[in-house]
């Protein structure tokens, strides 16, 4: 077995511990009222969108996402939280130290030895969630469990939804499709991108993602007998049909959206395994990206 294997079928756990832990870190997370950036690179980007839109949605403060290199320094922000599992990522120690005495910071990591520790104002360690794999799944989805139980989002569900999305058979037939397209509506937007991410980084498919609605506008035209449409949370109105009518595969999302991202996770493990692949040390890419100052 790959770690990336062994590493997203201990979520469970995992989302049991970061949502024990969030009341012991209240402090170094948002205040309700605060306005807040969540940055990452990466899988960490998406998980900071599906951040932002859960607490801005829930109506605990203005809150956005960006990619770490995309910051836009000309806005005042109470805090931004910077979400590293390598915690040596470039462009988010950067942004740390461009804000440092200027905005509060909160860097996430999953390594307490490494340079992020002294680069944020206050810090969260989710050393439980590390992993061996390049391919982020655990300490990705650890971080939302811990933001959506400092919301007061998160509940017992969530984690038998995981269980439930880790000893269920995969719906029939994906194997068999060459194109992936993961659709979202509000906070699973975010989950819906990470989804095509895992899929691309494990196993090399084509894969795509979007806000559900947007579907329609343009990117239903590539949809074939070979493609397989899945949606993460409710479907809008008649768009299952529209997919059906086009011949490609709808897969309905039945779980919590977290945990139909665990679903897409073990699907992209199998698709590298159907094809020679090893989706530990994925093609072109390492567990952090690190620039050269020269």
């Amino acid at each position: 077995m790959s770690h990336v294997h062994d590493e997203l079928s201990s979520q469970p756990e995992s989302w049991e511990r970061a949502a024990e832990l969030a009341a012991g870190v209240s402090g170094a997370l948002p205040d309700r009222g605060e306005r807040v950036a969540v940055v990452g690179c990466g899988t960490s980007f998406f998980m900071g969108q599906a951040i932002a839109a859960l607490r801005e949605g829930s109506g605990q403060g203005e809150t956005d996402a960006f990619a770490a290199s995309e910051f836009p320094f000309n806005r005042r922000y109470d805090r931004v939280i910077a979400l590293t599992r390598s915690g040596t990522t470039t462009e988010v120690l950067d942004l740390l130290a461009r804000l440092r005495g200027v905005t509060r910071t909160t860097a996430i990591t999953a390594d307490p030895a490494t340079p992020v520790m002294a680069a944020a104002d206050d810090l969260v360690v989710l050393d439980f969630a590390d992993e061996k794999s390049v391919v982020q799944t655990r300490f990705a989805t650890a971080n939302l469990t811990l933001l959506r139980a400092h919301l007061g989002l998160h509940s017992d569900q969530v984690v038998a939804d995981a269980r439930t999305a880790l000893a269920e058979p995969l719906p029939e037939g994906l194997l068999d499709r060459t194109q992936f397209t993961f659709l979202g509506q509000g906070w699973s937007v975010g989950l819906a991108q990470e989804a095509a991410l895992k899929m691309r980084e494990a196993s090399l498919s084509w894969t795509e993602a979007y806000p559900a609605m947007e579907y329609r506008h343009g990117p239903i035209s590539i949809t074939t007998r070979s493609t397989a449409t899945w949606m993460f949370g409710e479907a809008p109105e008649g768009l299952a049909e529209q997919v059906a009518a086009t011949g490609g595969l709808w897969v309905a999302g039945h779980l919590d959206p977290l945990a139909e991202l665990v679903r897409a996770q073990r699907l992209a493990v199998a698709l590298a395994g159907a094809r020679g692949l090893d989706p530990d040390s994925p093609r072109h890419l390492t567990r952090s990206v690190v620039l050269d100052a020269g």
